[in-house]
């Protein structure tokens, strides 16, 4: 049997980096260089799906014998999209935005290995239903959590859950920023296969 191709995560985000550990497989992480600014008119769900193709692309472009994964995630409210606020002032406008309301997180994730031709994406959108927050909780929030790396400033593995009243999704890990039933499955048309290539 022929040994799997090697497998590069294309981002620096800590999130998907672990995320990507539970499939127990060995690959490498290197940076996508790539601008992330939306285009004029850019659909939020559009934006995700296109930056998670450059990204593996990117990367697959110098390693064309690896399988790539390439992911962005945008908050959607009302068809504006709400990437990440950076700073603690952008956080707070965010978060009033979004309370009260449904957001949907789009998550996007793209595998590319040059070398066989693959190139294939998935997208998994997350419905989540914001608190009525007052400007306290919110305070508070990002004090003690500081998502200022993650779309519309929620981060909900941690004290953000309280920030919701719900969540819709049929892939519990896509809004933490790496959906691995989507990735598991694209990973499998690639040539490896999390349940077979385990300590490979």
């Amino acid at each position: 049997m022929s040994s799997s191709p090697p497998l590069i995560l294309a981002s620096t985000s800590r999130y998907r980096r672990e995320l990507l550990a539970r499939l127990r497989l060995p690959f490498e992480v290197q940076s996508p260089e790539v601008d992330e600014t939306a285009r004029p008119g850019e659909a939020p769900v559009a934006l995700a799906q296109r930056l998670a193709l450059a990204k593996a692309q990117a990367v697959a472009e110098l390693r064309p014998e690896a399988v790539v994964i390439g992911s962005d995630q945008v908050a959607d409210l009302d068809g504006h999209a709400l990437g990440k606020p950076h700073t603690h002032e952008r956080a707070v406008q965010q978060l009033r935005l979004m309370r009260g309301h449904k957001v949907l997180f789009h998550t996007a994730v793209a595998v590319v290995r040059r070398a066989s031709g693959f190139e294939q994406a998935a997208l998994c959108s997350v419905a989540v239903r914001f608190r009525e927050l007052g400007d306290d909780e919110i305070e508070h929030y990002l004090r003690t959590e500081q998502p200022y790396d993650c779309a519309g400033s929620a981060k909900c593995e941690a004290l953000g859950i309280a920030l919701l009243s719900a969540i819709d999704s049929d892939d519990p890990t896509a809004l933490v920023g790496l959906p691995l039933i989507r990735t598991s499955e694209l990973l499998r048309r690639a040539g490896i296969d999390p349940l077979r290539s385990a300590g490979a």
